[in-house]
């Protein structure tokens, strides 16, 4: 009970303090609330960043893997790369045949295209060839109409499926259900509206702004066979447990389409989504990693700060110190006020650090393209923080202070 009070008394005594340095006590936040700022604006920045890195490409799935000619990620020298033969149609179906019960295979052809309704025009499209099983690929389905059946890819159907931006940009508000659009020399009827995915974010695909036709009929209305545009083979695991053992299955079966000798390499990637993840953490791990550099300054710079003015304001109350201790205050009830008065000033700056951050954020994602989320969670860390650089700039003063002799204190002017 004797340190609780204690510890109460220690506190009022940091809170008058402050009070009655008033000026003081503002300017000397000042350095914790820039730093505090800083810390809250970065980490709202990378929360807000992750969250859009992963709405952008929810729809690509966490147990797909694609084969293509090129890696989506490419670190090293392109032309090891360029010289690699597309893929065609026909390997697409010798895959399938081979994983027949064991994964499912989804080739695709696309490509930029204008689309027109009547006066409307939207250029550079993408427009994607595929099959029924595209839905099985990613968990986005259309929220109006339907999307391609079995018997539009195998009677070359002129239908498509639009997302939900095309529709915008030709129908407005007016349902684009049954309506005829011409993608590029092509009449085709739209048979489906798909939902909202986003997209777009770090010059990632758009999925909102996307066609999808049956394969059948891209081939036919804008060429692709016989090599000559490449096919992308989407291989959906069982489960995303089984995705290595798949993805080791489906190297040695496109080795084996292709005819590579055991010597040979590769030549043709293998995508998936963990790919893109590691490379956007490595990328924005370094940004940030230089934003708290910066942000650990600013603390530093704030901490020194108030540091200083807990050691005038222990010089100030040396006969204060020597009057506590004479009617019976131990060391360790100095050291307490003085380390609450420190972590009083620090928390003041950093609530109101977290107040100027969110305000700062709320900006940014009215006037930026850049997101930014603040949570629950960077509130908690900003506070503690606070707290923790309070603590570590007082530690030092409330020490001398404690260690005061009172007889000597008591004789100070």
């Amino acid at each position: 009970m004797s340190n609780r009070l204690a510890l109460r008394e220690s506190f009022q005594i940091a809170l008058q303090a402050l009070r009655a340095n008033k000026a003081r006590g503002i300017l000397t936040t000042l350095g914790i609330v820039i730093g505090i700022v800083a810390v809250v604006v970065t980490m709202t920045a990378a929360n807000g960043l992750q969250n859009k890195f992963r709405e952008s490409f929810a729809s690509v799935g966490a147990d797909v893997i694609y084969v293509s000619r090129m890696p989506w990620v490419n670190m090293n020298d392109f032309r090891s790369f360029r010289n690699r033969p597309n893929l065609d149609l026909h390997e697409a179906t010798a895959l399938e045949d081979k994983l027949r019960g064991k994964a499912v295979v989804n080739p695709t052809m696309s490509g930029p295209q204008p689309v027109k309704y009547r006066n409307e025009t939207m250029d550079g499209v993408f427009t994607i060839g595929t099959t029924e099983k595209q839905s099985r690929m990613s968990s986005a389905q259309p929220q109006a109409g339907r999307f391609l059946m079995p018997f539009d890819v195998q009677y070359k159907k002129d239908v498509c499926v639009i997302g939900t931006e095309v529709a915008k940009g030709l129908f407005g508000t007016v349902s684009p259900l049954n309506k005829i659009i011409k993608i590029g020399r092509t009449d085709f009827r739209v048979i489906g509206l798909m939902e909202k995915q986003g997209g777009g974010f770090g010059g990632g695909p758009n999925f909102d702004r996307q066609i999808f036709t049956p394969i059948s009929s891209y081939v036919r209305a804008f060429g692709g066979d016989h090599g000559r545009t490449e096919v992308n083979i989407a291989v959906k695991a069982p489960s995303q447990e089984s995705l290595g053992d798949t993805e080791y299955e489906v190297i040695g079966q496109m080795r084996a389409i292709r005819g590579l000798r055991p010597t040979e390499p590769d030549n043709f990637a293998i995508n998936k989504l963990d790919t893109l993840v590691s490379t956007f953490n490595n990328m924005t791990g370094v940004v940030f990693l230089i934003g708290f550099i910066v942000t650990g300054i600013s603390l530093f710079v704030g901490a020194v700060g108030v540091m200083n003015i807990m050691f005038v304001s222990v010089t100030e109350r040396t006969r204060e110190i020597g009057i506590r201790k004479a009617i019976g205050a131990t060391r360790r009830s100095i050291l307490y006020q003085f380390l609450f008065e420190s972590s009083s000033i620090c928390l003041v700056g950093g609530t109101i650090g977290i107040l100027l951050a969110a305000i700062v954020t709320i900006v940014i994602n009215m006037t930026s393209p850049v997101p930014a989320s603040l949570s629950i969670p960077i509130v908690i860390i900003a506070v503690m923080v606070s707290i923790a650089v309070g603590v570590a700039a007082g530690l030092v003063p409330a020490y001398r202070g404690a260690r005061l002799d009172p007889i000597e204190s008591l004789r100070y002017e």
